[in-house]
């Protein structure tokens, strides 16, 4: 197995312990997840077996990297309109673990839960980090 790959298989793991935090799946989710790894490479046999064997989270190396793969977690907690507890405190130790700030982890989060957002312009997610990191 390729590298890339492998990072990409870790990324999707990422996404799958996200939607597993709430001790279900549903079908959004879980079609949500597949279009992902169609996109980075990953095959729908492979995402099927991380879902029983996820693999361990890997460093991101890049600062945009980070964010989009950020905001792809948050988008998924979001994706059933319905958002438990243990799927934020997933998402903020993700987040932390990542280096992003906890001020840009909760307006991302506070973000989503406006009026039922399903999606947040790139730019206001720009305009976030930029607040915090600047």
């Amino acid at each position: 197995m390729s590298t890339m790959n492998k990072e990409n298989q870790a990324l999707i793991s990422d996404l799958i312990i996200i939607t597993m935090a709430d001790g279900k799946i549903d079908e959004a989710e879980y079609d949500f997840i597949h279009r992902i790894a169609e996109k980075m490479n990953v095959s729908s046999k492979e995402v099927d077996e991380l879902f029983h064997y996820p693999i361990p989270s890997q460093t991101i190396p890049t600062e945009m990297g980070r964010i989009t793969h950020f905001y792809k977690l948050v988008l998924i907690m979001n994706i059933d309109d319905e958002t438990h507890q243990n799927e934020v405190t997933a998402i903020k130790q993700f987040g932390l673990k990542m280096g992003i700030r906890q001020g840009v982890i909760d307006q991302m989060i506070l973000k989503f839960a406006e009026d039922g957002q399903k999606t947040i312009p790139s730019e206001y997610i720009l305009k976030i980090f930029k607040t915090y990191y600047n």
